[in-house]
């Protein structure tokens, strides 16, 4: 247990108010973290800290929404964590939008600079926000929610796919800067994760079966089998690993 021990440990987790992100912040408490609950809006927010202190003990869990559009949003996220809990150990770069599907010469220019900005400069952002404090203690572990869209081409959503693998390069990019100082930097890749952001990929009986029957193991991802690889990446079980992106997608990029 002391490998995944997450004790003492304080971790911000951007759009867990539901989906991969509630997963992951779920998992990360019941390994010993306390965690920030954070999304755009307050009500679900609270409502997943809520439980999270219900299942672990008042005070493992508080909510502070922010719009990850907003520099001036992440810097309250990143100032009201540390007003509550004194420091921040992880960040889990989760949330992300895709408000466009289908070739790239049909994209406008606005639903394009708003991936970019949702899916790499927010994310850069707040990790120039979180970084200095973890550079100076020399321990942090930064996690980016990427996708496996970022190691491949697409027709229908080729402009997110631009973005995550923006974020694999990103996350190689600062593992090399804040290697020295001991704080990690990694990505997962998600594949088809059973979630409302991936639901038009999902939800049509014969497209599921498209995108799941390449794979070894020939089916959807549940949002609970992404926490695992996040533990593993927030914990002491991964000192060693820096700049990686880890594939979780049930096999389908090794046989298709």
């Amino acid at each position: 247990m002391e490998l995944f021990d997450l004790s003492g440990k304080v971790a911000i987790i951007t759009g867990s108010s539901k989906g991969i992100g509630k997963a992951i912040a779920e998992r990360l408490a019941e390994h010993g973290a306390r965690v920030v609950i954070s999304s755009r809006k307050a009500g679900p927010c609270e409502e997943v800290a809520g439980a999270i202190n219900a299942k672990h003990g008042e005070g493992r869990a508080i909510a502070i929404p922010a719009n990850i559009a907003s520099k001036e949003d992440l810097q309250r996220l990143t100032d009201e964590t540390k007003a509550a809990f004194g420091q921040i150990d992880i960040l889990v770069c989760n949330a992300a939008t895709n408000p466009y599907a289908g070739p790239m010469a049909g994209i406008a220019d606005d639903q394009f600079e708003k991936i970019l900005q949702n899916n790499v400069i927010s994310n850069h952002w707040l990790i120039q926000m979180v970084a200095p404090q973890m550079l100076e203690r020399k321990d942090g572990a930064i996690l980016i929610i990427s996708s496996i869209g970022g190691l491949r081409g697409n027709a229908l959503i080729g402009a997110y796919n631009i973005s995550k693998a923006a974020d694999m390069q990103l996350a190689r990019n600062l593992a090399v800067e804040y290697g020295p100082s001991n704080v990690r930097v990694n990505c997962i890749a998600p594949g088809l994760v059973q979630t409302d952001f991936a639901k038009y990929l999902w939800e049509n009986p014969e497209l599921l079966k498209t995108v799941t029957e390449p794979a070894p193991l020939k089916r959807i991802g549940q949002p609970d089998e992404i926490a695992g690889t996040a533990v593993y990446l927030c914990s002491p079980a991964s000192a060693y690993v820096t700049g990686q992106t880890l594939v979780v997608d049930g096999g389908l990029t090794i046989a298709w």
